[in-house]
């Protein structure tokens, strides 16, 4: 008999599609049944994100975004990242007396990523036109949706702050200065005119085929009159941050100009006969691959699902793995990232010997012989982490795409005068050293948390996954992997399956504290495992039972033609849907 499980396993043979809300779920089947493929429908469901999830994503944020074109049986990454203006420098920052970039207001901003993001995936691997895809998007935008408990919370923590400093988010997400209630419908006119300046732009330029339809529509975006309201918004305007000051915004039009997302290749390791793909250095993606090389040396299984042992052996890899993280990532623009070591079985296997199968690490060991005693950070009330969202689906045809568009929330940074977005805030990620991989350069992506997932076996399309949670989605991910590969569960059982995870590094976000040896256990992980963890050092800390991460997937079985896809029930508002 079937193990219960919170939803059932989604199945059908033309597409399926697993979103961060069921409504964008809703906008990527419209455009399966319409006949658009699997990256047609996730853009289309992408782009409804910005509207129903403003709290978890915007197209002021990022997107980064990976493909299995099913005709050129090759998988690509699109670097959806945002660059650091030419003005935010080191020395800009230092000279303000700031140590930490801020983790709000207009300093930390980047140049939004995620229009082109979106665009660049649908003009390489897409069929259909802008119009076709971002018309749910523009209806959501235009008649509305219902509030729900998230956003409205979200609202409500944010309210004081919109009604007395951020005017233009008040006008969008207040009514008459009130918050709205659950199940008020929530309109956004300015973003529905954004949309539809995008729209007309496509129209005219695609005279001279879709793909040149597109790029006139990005130009509107990054060249035209969307992108100097941007930049004169973010120069016009003071925004108080968390430095204890108000700033204007470093931003300007020949930033937004002169960007563009990059077609790259992914990096990839094989795990017990499947290809795992990530996107570059530039995100945390491939500690996803270094926890996998590590872990590959275990039989995860007979340790026994969720047992001390498993806990142990899993976050102490992670811990290994996230310290070469913070040691070596950025953007491979700009430094040497040692990837071929970082992903070898051999580097793997010298670091899988740092492992004491009893006794929890406490400190820091990236590769290379160091080792950093960690100091417990202070807590910082009232900053907001942001949140992320999740887009993946897959087709019957076999292309496959993940996406994780993150950026632009409406708890950090004001919405923006006549648009109906904020600009992003992962700026913040930036290291101040000059001497790090990941400090602070003009044209330079931050090294993110943003990590979409792929998967292949025997070269063939299996499986696209992830999850929203910052520093934890490589984690979240890595156990809905491990649950469905070394334990057989079925992608919903592998979903609902109890999570845990480690704050033992430097946090991502600012300001950028850690927490060293400790760990989070959802509450459904049973009290002698958690004592036996600690009795190995381990700082146990117990959340509520379902405290983990939206974990969205689909998978296909190239044999018989099915799609499966699965939702978390985590975090009010996944779903997948398809037939």
């Amino acid at each position: 008999m079937a193990k219960f499980t919170t939803r059932p396993v989604i199945m059908g043979k033309h597409g399926v599609i697993a979103a961060g809300h069921y409504l964008a779920a809703a906008a990527g089947f419209g455009i399966f049944l319409k006949g658009g493929n699997a990256i047609d429908a996730a853009v289309a469901a992408g782009f409804a994100e910005t509207v129903v999830e403003p709290q978890e994503n915007g197209i002021g944020g990022e997107a980064p975004i990976l493909v299995y074109s099913a005709d050129g049986k090759r998988v690509a990454a699109v670097n959806g990242q945002g660059i650091a203006p030419k003005r935010a420098t080191v020395e800009w920052f230092k000279n303000e007396g700031i140590d930490v970039i801020p983790g709000d207001g207009f300093l930390p901003a980047t140049v939004p990523g995620a229009l082109d993001s979106w665009v660049t995936a649908l003009a390489n691997f897409g069929t259909m036109s802008l119009q076709q895809v971002i018309e749910p998007a523009l209806e959501l935008a235009e008649n509305g949706y219902p509030i729900y408990p998230r956003l409205r919370n979200t609202i409500s923590t944010n309210a004081e702050k919109y009604k007395s400093r951020w005017p233009t988010t008040a006008k969008i997400y207040m009514l008459d200065g009130n918050v709205p209630d659950e199940g008020y419908i929530l309109r956004n006119p300015d973003l529905a005119v954004t949309f539809r300046r995008l729209i007309d732009a496509e129209r005219k330029g695609s005279r001279a085929g879709r793909k040149a339809g597109l790029e006139a529509a990005r130009d509107e975006f990054y060249k035209g009159e969307i992108a100097r309201r941007i930049a004169d918004f973010a120069a016009e305007n003071e925004v108080l941050d968390s430095s204890g000051k108000k700033h204007r915004g470093l931003i300007r039009y020949e930033d937004l100009a002169d960007y563009h997302a990059r077609l790259e290749e992914p990096v990839s390791v094989d795990y017990r006969g499947y290809r795992v793909y990530k996107c570059g250095p530039w995100c945390q993606g491939p500690v996803f691959l270094q926890q996998l090389t590590i872990l590959e040396g275990y039989n995860l299984a007979s340790l026994g699902h969720n047992s001390p042992n498993y806990i142990h052996t899993v976050i102490e890899a992670a811990k290994l793995a996230f310290a070469d993280r913070d040691a070596y990532y950025g953007d491979p623009q700009f430094v040497r990232v040692p990837l071929d070591r970082l992903l070898s079985k051999e580097y793997a296997a010298g670091r899988r010997k740092l492992i004491d199968p009893e006794v929890a690490s406490l400190e820091l060991r990236p590769g290379g012989g160091r080792s950093i005693r960690l100091e417990q950070g202070r807590s910082y009330p009232g900053i907001y982490v942001g949140d992320t969202t999740k887009v993946d689906a897959i087709d019957r045809w076999g292309n496959m795409i993940s996406a994780t568009p993150s950026g632009g929330w409406i708890p950090t940074s004001p919405v923006i005068e006549g648009l109906g977005f904020p600009l992003g805030t992962r700026g913040q990620m930036f290291s101040l050293d000059p001497k790090h991989p990941n400090a602070l350069m003009p044209g330079k992506r931050p090294r993110t948390t943003l990590t979409p997932s792929l998967v292949t076996k025997d070269g063939l399309p299996f499986m696209v996954f992830g999850t929203p949670g910052g520093d934890c989605q490589d984690q979240w991910a890595l156990l809905f992997f491990l649950n469905f590969i070394d334990f057989g569960m079925s992608l919903q059982e592998a979903v609902d399956a109890p999570l845990f995870h480690t704050t033992h590094f430097p946090s991502s976000f600012y300001p950028r504290h850690a927490s060293p040896g400790h760990i989070g256990l959802e509450g459904r992980i049973p009290a002698q495992v958690r004592e036996a963890l600690a009795a190995n050092g381990h700082k146990v800390n117990v959340g509520e039972e379902w405290a983990g991460g939206k974990i969205l997937a689909v998978r296909f079985d190239h044999r018989t033609g099915l799609i499966q896809g699965a939702a978390s029930p985590r975090v009010e508002t996944g779903y997948a849907i398809g037939w």
